[in-house]
């Protein structure tokens, strides 16, 4: 019935056209022509639903009044077939009111015929890759209430004009590369009661007529280049509830008149040059919830009446010259979620009455001169989540009561002058969020409590760069988190042996120490030599092969030498011990040619695989009982080796070692990683042949992947090159189909949880797999999917620090940043804070952004596809998690074989352009 529908609409339109040209449609009723001009625009082509009529009215997207008049058209309610200005007669719609063409991808200028639109009260224009400038002829919109046009590539300047707009309430210009000053005449719009101009290249000064917009509730000019300082005048705007004027070069002082907007909840005036002091009269602004003055130039000390800001939310000071101490008043900002004070030259004390803050989740005092002791009552900010009070002039023992913040995840006490031992749960505590603790350079002494390394969600450990002495605690490594655990100890005083159980960790260093003794093989095997150097180690030079470096960095075990005399005789017997073992081995199996070789009653190794062709005896004689030889690498827990079964298949196998086994977080992860791969297929997943879960011997087994990971392959300079631009498009597009499958057609869905480039493998051909999936987890509708944050640090959605709740859009998140990394080279790290700030992005160029190791793409085709895979990326790694897209949105997208072409060269676009 669709089908047929869709045909009379062809038909329909094939005749009017015909009838048009050719002259023979001679009706001149003003709604015949609207018709016409609805069919000859072609945008509704792709209209296909049994309610189809020649009536244009009952349209999608469609309204007309009482007389059959069009007067509005709304995209957002009608699937459009790439709309064009220049295929429709906007002359025609005399009658238009409401105009709402958001998100069409136009591509074009603003018709000049858009003044003849004199009834219009409505025009949202957003979103849609708009050029040019405004045209002059917007002014005759004087009935407009509503003008949108953000989200786009506006150039020039904002017209004189716009004084003729004088029924306008709203006004969005915001996210284009509108240049020169504000012109005085925006403040005829005496009606304006919304302003945004955020995201700009607007320059000059802030005009004193803006103190005209007295009905004005919302003023955003953030991120632009205006100078000069703000003008006494805006202390007019009486109703204003948002002032947004952060990201600019404004000088001066904040004028006393500004805290005449007692309706004001949001001030933001940060990265500029504001100077001077805070007003002493800021007081008045009590209904004042957010707080943004950071990144300035203020000095002065923070006047008594701040206190009275009893409704603040977020106070954010940092980064300035503020001077004076911390009063005990602060105490009446209960609250209060964040408190930085950072980067300023504040002295005195920490109050004790920071403690009445209880819905504090977010408090930084660093690089102050603040000093004595950390006050006992900061234990009952519970809901903390990140502290910092480095870089201080603070003394005294580390209190115990740090160690009852439940949710702390964030802990720095950097460059002080703290000693006694790090403090750790009380007995009574069942749990500690603790994520990341960083106590470098202070003059701490004492020895490592191990219960530190306990705690329920830590994830980093530093203890770099103190004094610390005695030995490494022998149960160092054994939490249940372990895997996820970084710790560094480098730089300290620690002598004695290295414990094994430090083999449990994800990442360790031990460099410069006094440590002595032999190095354990799990642990040598697993860490970079690198964390050894500097102490009096010794290795067994039967580990691997002699150092290339100039200099031995460890001393070798010459005392533990074996005399030629006494070795010659011991291989003897091991060889004939070893003959007699092959011998009855032999005889067992030709004696009973049918029994699996590795049951012990009903306790049995359990292989498991689709084609029953791989056996455990394969695998035992392919790796010779997994010797180091066949070892090419270790993953976050466990070694991976290389083996050639009696078929020509070679495999990888991922071992679980005895003591690693005996650990329940591995144990249950190698698990986790069996069940969820046995239940998967996709061409871009790693295939899981088989495995192995018996107590004594753990190991899966895998397709073998010949180019390793796609972190060493950015990494070396040499497999970098022969990953070209198409071979890393086509990396990203097969891990955005993986993670598709994962998330949209598996039920319930399945989240990785770990998608970084350490955990995407590429085979001879660089075609990428999706791999180590220890930590994925199944997504239950019936839950509120808590967890503990988990995966590799640069990767993990930032949303998860304060909601603990995993989703689909924390996978999105890590998929962005490997995008990123794809094609730049490297991990995006400091840019990625950017992309909530377009203005600091504008400076990035897309084509310095790209690995520079490899040519620029000549191909067009090539330099789309780049274009393609960044602008999704950057949408991957929105701030806000519901603005990110949907992974079977990005497949899809990767799957449209004809992009928009490229406008403009690399070298001319810029980060922030694509953000849109």
């Amino acid at each position: 019935m669709n089908s047929f529908f869709a045909l009379c609409i062809a038909i329909t339109s094939t005749i009017l056209v015909v009838a048009v040209q050719k002259g023979q449609y001679h009706s001149s009723s003003s709604k015949d022509l609207e018709t016409k001009a609805l069919i000859l625009s072609g945008w509704w082509d792709s209209y296909d639903t049994k309610n189809f009529s020649l009536d244009h009215c009952k349209w999608p997207g469609v309204t007309c009044n009482n007389g059959g008049y069009v007067i509005g058209i709304n995209s957002e309610l009608a699937y459009l077939s790439k709309p064009s200005f220049e295929k429709l007669n906007l002359l025609t719609f005399r009658h238009l009111v409401r105009v709402h063409i958001h998100g069409c991808q136009l591509g074009e200028r603003i018709p000049t015929q858009i003044g003849a639109l004199s009834e219009l009260t409505y025009l949202n224009l957003s979103t849609n890759f708009l050029t040019g400038g405004l045209p002059l002829s917007i002014g005759n919109l004087t009935k407009l209430e509503t003008l949108d046009i953000s989200f786009n590539h506006i150039s020039g300047s904002i017209l004189p004009e716009v004084r003729n707009l004088r029924n306008l309430v709203a006004l969005d210009l915001s996210w284009n590369s509108l240049n020169g000053s504000i012109p005085s005449q925006i403040g005829a719009l005496l009606k304006l009661e919304i302003l945004r101009l955020k995201a700009n290249n607007i320059n000059g000064h802030l005009p004193v007529s803006l103190g005209n917009l007295t009905k004005l509730e919302i003023l955003d000019i953030s991120s632009n280049q205006i100078s000069g300082s703000i003008p006494a005048e805006i202390g007019n705007l009486s109703h204003l509830t948002y002032l947004n004027l952060q990201w600019n070069e404004i000088g001066g002082a904040i004028p006393s008149t500004l805290c005449q907007l007692t309706s004001l909840k949001a001030l933001q005036l940060s990265l500029n040059e504001i100077n001077g002091s805070i007003p002493t009269n800021i007081g008045n602004l009590t209904k004042l919830i957010y707080l943004h003055l950071e990144s300035n130039k203020i000095m002065g000390s923070i006047p008594f009446s701040f206190y009275k800001l009893t409704n603040l939310v977020d106070l954010l000071l940092d980064s300035n010259q503020i001077s004076g101490s911390i009063q005990k008043e602060i105490e009446m900002l209960k609250d209060l979620i964040s408190l930085n004070l950072s980067n300023n030259k504040i002295h005195g004390v920490i109050p004790k009455e920071l403690g009445q803050l209880t819905h504090l989740r977010y408090l930084d005092l660093s690089s102050n001169q603040l000093s004595c002791h950390i006050p006992l009552e900061l234990g009952q900010l519970t809901k903390l989540i990140h502290l910092d009070f480095s870089s201080n002039q603070l003394s005294g023992q580390l209190q115990l009561e740090l160690g009852h913040l439940p949710m702390l995840m964030f802990l720095s006490l950097s460059n002080n002058s703290l000693s006694g031992q790090i403090p750790y749960p009380h007995p009574d505590t069942t749990y500690f969020d603790l994520q990341t603790l960083i106590l470098c350079n202070n003059r701490f002494s004492g020895t490592i409590p191990v219960q530190i390394a306990k705690l329920a969600s830590i994830q980093q450990i530093d203890l770099s760069g103190n004094s610390i002495q005695g030995q490494i605690p022998v149960g160092l490594g054994e939490g249940e988190n372990a895997v996820f655990l970084d710790i560094n100890l480098s730089h300290n005083n620690l002598s004695g042996p290295i414990p094994q159980s430090l083999v449990y960790l994800r990442s360790l260093n031990l460099s410069y120490n006094a440590l002595e003794g032999p190095i354990p093989l799990n642990i040598w095997r697993k860490f970079p030599v690198s964390i050894f150097f500097n102490n009096n180690l010794v290795y067994d030079s039967t580990y691997c092969p002699p150092f290339a470096h100039d200099q031995n960095p460890i001393r070798t075990k010459k005392k533990h030498q074996i005399n030629i005399k006494i070795f010659l005789p011991l291989v003897v017997v091991v060889l004939v011990f070893v003959g007699f073992l092959l011998l009855y081995k032999l005889k067992s199996n030709k004696a009973n040619p049918d029994q699996p070789p590795a049951t012990k009653q009903g306790d049995t190794f359990k292989i498991w695989n689709f084609d029953g062709k791989i056996a455990y005896e394969n695998i035992m004689e392919a790796t010779e009982d997994f010797d180091i030889r066949y070892c090419i690498g270790t993953g976050g827990y466990g070694s991976v080796y290389k083996a050639e079964l009696p078929n020509g298949r070679v495999v990888a196998l991922k071992k679980l070692h005895k003591l690693e086994g005996e650990n329940p977080m591995y144990d249950k992860c190698f698990k986790n990683e069996a069940k969820i791969l046995s239940q998967i297929r996709h061409q871009n997943i790693v295939k899981l042949f088989g495995y192995c879960l018996h107590k004594r011997c753990m190991f899966l087994i895998y397709d073998y992947m010949e180019r390793g990971s796609l972190f060493c392959a950015l990494r070396y300079e040499h497999e970098a090159l022969e990953l070209g631009w198409v071979k890393r498009v086509n990396v990203v597009k097969s891990i955005a189909h993986a993670l598709s499958y994962m998330h949209h057609d598996c039920t319930p869905p399945i989240l990785h949880r770990d998608v970084s480039t350490n955990n995407i493998l590429l085979d001879s051909k660089f075609e990428a797999r999706l791999s180590d999936f220890g930590i994925a987890r199944v997504l239950n509708p019936d839950s509120s999917n808590q967890t503990q944050i988990a995966g590799t640090r640069g990767y993990i959605a930032p949303e998860l620090a304060y909601t603990m709740i995993i989703n689909e859009k924390c996978d999105v998140y890590s998929f962005g940043v490997i995008a990123l990394e794809t094609i730049s080279g490297s991990h995006p790290g400091e840019f990625i804070p950017s992309i909530a700030r377009r203005s600091a992005a504008e400076n990035v160029i897309l084509q310095d952004f790209l690995d520079k190791r490899l040519p620029p793409p000549a191909d067009l085709r090539v330099a789309t596809d780049i274009v393609r895979v960044v602008s999704i990326a950057l949408a991957c790694l929105n701030p806000d998690p519901k603005s990110r897209p949907w992974m079977k949105e990005v497949s899809q997208e990767f799957l449209d074989n004809n992009p928009p072409k490229l406008s403009r060269p690399l070298h001319n676009l810029s980060m922030s352009e694509l953000m849109n």
